[in-house]
């Protein structure tokens, strides 16, 4: 292209079909909108109305106007989490004195347990944060050292960051008390505030894994170890809510695990 003048007519005409294609797909989203309002449309008007707009100067201008819209857009889209469990709804009063239907998500129950310094730990000791959660027992011959080694290595990733917690509930509730909890964080290389491993009545954790983590736990007495249970890692946001389950034995889930902290950090600073 020679300096000081336009593409011809054609060649601009190919690219606003190409854009207008993937435009009207994509002028139904909240970007659209905002960008359609604040930008696109008011620069395009203006240009209409100096009677520039057959001019191949003004159309190349909205076209490249156009194909930034569609980049930023691209660019600005926030990933968040869904919401994972049951859900039910509830009829709301809104300010303006209308009625609404509200969503009501699955929430962890209030619980309380001992944790490995024999201290009793309740809900209260994760308000404000995000957590991790899994179930395991420390004689796991399986996948539980698998799983810890793999959650160690999330924990350092955010060792700094206070917003960021962990909670292993052992399903071993005939040998392992707090003391043996103890131990087994100190060989992990784990023990602090920050990681919590508590112990409680079989009840009361084989409850809460089932109906509200959604982790199969079990005794099972043809199995060596004499427990089975699935090796999820849980990711409860700040409203006590299942943003996430990953495997703790897959590298790969691990990995996206450490991606969606960040996003969940992200979304509950909003």
């Amino acid at each position: 292209m020679v300096s000081g003048t336009y593409p011809p007519k054609a060649v601009m005409a190919a690219l606003y079909l190409f854009l207008i294609k993937h435009y009207n797909s994509w002028r139904k989203t909240n970007k659209y909108l905002q960008l359609r309002y604040t930008l696109f449309l008011p620069v395009c008007t203006f240009a209409r109305t100096m009677k520039f707009i057959m001019r191949p100067q003004s159309t190349l201008i909205c076209v490249i106007l156009l194909a930034f819209t569609l980049f930023a857009s691209s660019c600005k889209q926030e990933r968040k989490l869904p919401i994972y469990g049951l859900r039910d709804t509830k009829t709301v009063k809104n300010s303006d004195g209308t009625q609404g239907i509200d969503t009501v998500y699955q929430t962890i129950p209030s619980f309380k347990f001992l944790n490995q310094d024999s201290v009793y730990i309740t809900n209260d000791n994760f308000k404000g944060k995000i957590y991790i959660a899994d179930f395991f027992f420390t004689s796991c011959t399986s996948i539980c050292p698998v799983m810890h080694r793999n959650l160690k290595m999330i924990s350092e990733k955010f060792k700094n960051n206070p917003d960021v917690m962990f909670l292993s509930h052992t399903i071993d509730f005939k040998y392992d008390t707090p003391s043996v909890l103890k131990k087994y964080a100190q060989k992990l290389g784990v023990d602090g505030p920050k990681w919590q491993f508590v112990y409680g009545p079989k009840d009361s954790v084989y409850t809460l894994a089932e109906k509200s983590y959604l982790v199969a736990v079990n005794v099972d007495s043809t199995n060596r170890d004499g427990y089975v249970h699935q090796g999820y890692l849980v990711l409860i946001d700040k409203d006590k809510r299942i943003r996430g389950a990953y495997d703790g034995t897959s590298a790969e889930q691990v990995a996206q695990l450490e991606k969606d902290i960040p996003v969940l950090l992200a979304e509950d600073k909003k």
